[in-house]
């Protein structure tokens, strides 16, 4: 199954995020099919980016996105 989920980057207590497009068998910070944002909840105001059209062509061909990544999604106006 192909899953959108967050890949961590970013050093010790500055966590950052690459929202990406995996197969959910990889490990969280293995290779990638896509890459289609980012998230950084430390910064003022929690940046948080999306490529919107990927992000809902891989919903569409039936990626299943975390809790956490739905719950940004739902933000921008994503959901299912």
């Amino acid at each position: 199954m192909v899953k959108i989920r967050f890949k961590k980057f970013g050093t010790k207590k500055r966590p950052a995020y690459r929202i990406v497009v995996q197969d959910s068998r990889k490990p969280r910070d293995g290779t990638t099919i896509e890459e289609i944002g980012t998230y950084d909840p430390i910064a003022a105001g929690e940046q948080f980016s999306v490529k919107e059209d990927r992000a809902k062509y891989w919903i569409s061909v039936g990626a299943q996105p975390s809790d956490t990544v739905r719950k940004l999604f739902s933000t921008k106006g994503l959901n299912k």
